[in-house]
């Protein structure tokens, strides 16, 4: 398991290390959002009921951090790889596949996980947050960052420029993230675009995180779990592969 720390243990200093751009800049955009969304749409925006509009804000923000971060983390640690050329230094020591994918979804975690605490524990400053079952919320915030870590993986395997990481960053991430449910619930959208939502997987991983912070959600938890977990084995599934067949790494 030498190999496995090792370059974990280098992912974590890469984020790290610059902590000031990966971990407190989005904790401070995720703050203006909560400063100007809540001002602005406080009372205007139906949520659940009993849970002011700043709450319900809270675990949306925080969990969209925990995706965005996770996937940054992954996905641009590869790309800047594969750019420099340094990546050879990672393909040549016997590093099994698997040690390679637990590496880099565990660091990509780690970012997640880092930057959704400090926008927590920001947060909580301003709003009181009550936290009904902290396990879901803990489970939804694993498998959340696991699932965006192992899509990272594979848009930095994919991506062989800047502007491809971008463009799968730009077009495909930030709008399901933005139309998860982050600032307000589905509840209060048409019939039509409630359905649309359920097409999002995204939505299924706010819903079930802001569930364990009020014991309420617009599905099932149980519902959220599965489609949550599915989609995460699926995705290790498929980034294992690619690793281990050296796609567009060793080929």
């Amino acid at each position: 398991m030498i190999g496995f720390y090792t370059l974990f243990y280098k992912e974590w200093l890469r984020f790290w290390k610059v902590n000031v751009q990966t971990v407190l800049a989005p904790v401070m955009a995720a703050l203006l959002y909560l400063l100007v969304f809540a001002h602005t749409l406080r009372g205007r925006v139906d949520v659940f009921p009993g849970v002011d509009y700043s709450a319900f804000l809270i675990p949306g923000l925080a969990m969209m951090s925990v995706l965005q971060n996770a996937f940054a983390n992954s996905s641009s640690s590869l790309m800047q790889s594969k750019m420099t050329g340094n990546i050879i230094f990672v393909l040549l020591p016997p590093l099994s596949h698997r040690e390679f994918f637990l590496a880099y979804l565990l660091a990509a975690a780690a970012r997640g996980l880092v930057v959704g605490c400090g926008v927590f524990l920001a947060a909580v400053w301003f709003v009181d947050l009550p936290l009904a079952h902290p396990l879901w919320a803990l489970t939804f915030a694993l498998f959340g960052s696991g699932i965006m870590g192992a899509l990272g993986i594979i848009a930095g395997i994919q991506s062989d420029k800047v502007d491809q990481l971008a463009a799968f960053q730009n077009f495909i991430i930030l709008p399901l993230t933005f139309l998860s449910g982050v600032f307000y619930s589905i509840h209060s959208l048409p019939p039509f675009w409630q359905k649309l939502s359920h097409l999002n997987p995204i939505f299924f991983m706010i819903d079930g995180f802001r569930y364990g912070f009020f014991g309420h959600a617009d599905v099932s938890p149980w519902i959220s779990l599965a489609i949550v977990a599915v989609c995460f084995f699926a995705l290790s599934l498929l980034t294992l592969w690619l690793i281990k067949t050296g796609y567009k790494l060793r080929h």
